[in-house]
């Protein structure tokens, strides 16, 4: 089971990348299991037609005990195993321990083991890398770390932030930090301001997302670009990154 968390600044793109990357594995061929780590519970929406799934947190808060995994892992596009962690109220509560909570009660209830995926993606918001956000590099849950980031300041920050998570942890064994995924937001020398941060936080950018119209014509009808535009540019785009993850080798092209 390859298990790969996704990191990145909130709002630079990183849910749809992952959705997008989850559909391209599955259709590779891949059981791929998604796992949203984001308060806003809607890391899977574009993989269940656009509708967000019970989160774990509401199940617990609904059902005490009596949880299966029924209530909180649910099939998605191509078999695509979706769940959400789900978070506290707005201004109650800590969204990190609820991740934590969520992910007790996956292996309570021995998730992996029951569906057996051969990829888990767990999409984690970057703006924080503490507590319950740093479950997946910290916890022994994920292997490898990519970061979706862009040109701008911010997300470029975000990331060297992450990596620097990820390297106080990799002598436990740890995650390891993988790569950077340029989704491109026009940004003037993007290519080149990625590639150098990447030089200097010691990793590689391994495959870019140019910007494309079909992405958000996709997220209309609540669907992925490999669902909605199979035979699309942009669904091979992101066919290519699942080869790139995988083989963990680069497949960086031209934004």
């Amino acid at each position: 089971m390859k298990k790969i968390a996704i990191y990145g600044k909130g709002g630079i793109g990183k849910s749809t990348t992952t959705s997008n990357l989850s559909a391209a594995l599955s259709v590779l061929g891949y059981k791929v299991m998604q796992i949203g780590c984001d308060p806003k519970a809607d890391s899977t929406k574009n993989l269940v037609g656009g509708k967000l799934v019970p989160t774990v947190l509401d199940r617990i808060r609904q059902k005490k005990e009596d949880i299966s995994l029924a209530d909180i892992v649910f099939k998605g596009f191509n078999g695509v195993l979706c769940v959400e962690a789900g978070g506290p109220a707005p201004g109650i509560g800590c969204a990190g321990r609820g991740i934590i909570a969520a992910f007790e009660k996956l292996e309570e209830l021995k998730a992996f083991q029951v569906y057996r995926p051969d990829v888990v993606i767990y999409d984690v918001l970057g703006d924080v890398v503490c507590g319950g956000f740093a479950m997946p590099i910290r916890g022994g849950y994920a292997e490898d770390v990519f970061v979706v980031t862009s040109g701008e300041m911010m997300s470029l920050y975000a990331a060297c932030n992450i990596a620097a998570a990820v390297n106080q942890f990799r002598s436990k064994g740890y995650a390891r930090l993988k790569g950077l995924i340029l989704n491109a937001k026009g940004v003037d020398n993007e290519r080149e301001l990625v590639e150098k941060t990447a030089g200097e936080i010691n990793t590689e950018v391994i495959h870019c997302i140019p910007r494309d119209g079909h992405v958000q014509k996709a997220e209309n009808e609540g669907k992925t670009v490999v669902e909605a535009f199979p035979g699309s540019e942009m669904a091979k785009v992101y066919l290519s990154l699942a080869d790139a993850v995988m083989v963990n080798k680069a497949r960086f092209q031209a934004c």
